[in-house]
């Protein structure tokens, strides 16, 4: 226990009996000892113990945190996975944060299905170590996002400017520019990118530019300029597949300071 972060209560010499050691997670231990063990004779007895009551005892400390205190009102909560789920508190495998399992695993225990998709061709390299997933997700909660029209999403966590956890990595996409492309700045990178990974080219929701292009620029609403795209003239004949490639033209398709078209 004295290698336990927690043993830090202990050292200090600082705090009450009960909010140092075993009791101040566990409860009083008088009647454990009197019993000689047994699960029953512990005050706090996590693997008996309801979600909701863990979530209670460590956040008896770590309520002074934010961020920690945020996690009653988050998905992991809502769905009755508590602490204990992810940490293992007397002895763990991690070098950091007293995690059940390492890293990733700890979150692909639960969604096996993300893990399949770090395995896809184009892919953020989570599987490699380079990153991790709270790099991007806040597993203890998180506010209300200022992108996706304010729907809040899967735990993503955001920057230190209230932007999408991508623009940590992507800077370069940041902006403000003068000329915003409309689904970066509402719906948020998603719109057309696959967050963890896919089978096409940069994460894209689809094989081929021009046909993730056409879901919004697919000619309708002539005279305007944001989806009327002809696409039967010479210069957008998608039949031609000198054409198809939209971003070959359109460069700065994330947003432009020059041209509102987002052209070189």
């Amino acid at each position: 226990f004295y290698k336990n972060p927690h043993y830090q209560a202990v050292a200090a010499g600082d705090r009450p009996p009960e909010q140092t050691g075993c009791e101040s997670c566990h409860g009083p231990g008088q009647q454990h000892v009197a019993a000689r063990g047994g699960k029953t004779t512990i005050g706090h007895a996590f693997s008996l113990m309801q979600p909701k009551q863990t979530l209670e005892v460590c956040l008896t400390c770590h309520s002074k945190d934010l961020q920690k205190a945020n996690i009653q009102r988050s998905e992991h909560t809502l769905n009755g996975v508590t602490c204990t789920n992810c940490h293992s508190i007397h002895r763990s495998p991690s070098a950091k944060f007293l995690l059940a399992k390492t890293r990733s695993e700890t979150c692909f225990a639960c969604h096996a299905s993300v893990r399949a998709q770090f395995e896809m061709p184009s892919k953020h390299r989570v599987n490699e170590g380079f990153m991790d997933c709270w790099d991007c997700h806040n597993p203890h909660g998180t506010f209300t996002a200022t992108w996706r029209m304010a729907t809040r999403p899967p735990m993503v966590e955001q920057t230190a400017f209230n932007d999408e956890a991508c623009l940590k990595c992507h800077s370069d996409r940041r902006g403000p520019f003068v000329y915003e492309h409309a689904p970066t700045v509402v719906e948020g990178c998603e719109r057309c990118h696959y967050p963890h990974g896919s089978t096409n080219g940069r994460l894209l929701r689809r094989p081929v530019v021009f046909t993730l292009c056409l879901e919004c620029h697919n000619g309708g609403g002539k005279g305007t300029r944001l989806a009327g795209v002809d696409l039967t003239t010479s210069d957008h004949n998608l039949l031609d597949p000198k054409f198809q490639r939209c971003t070959t033209c359109h460069v700065r398709i994330h947003g432009s300071n020059a041209d509102p078209l987002f052209l070189r």
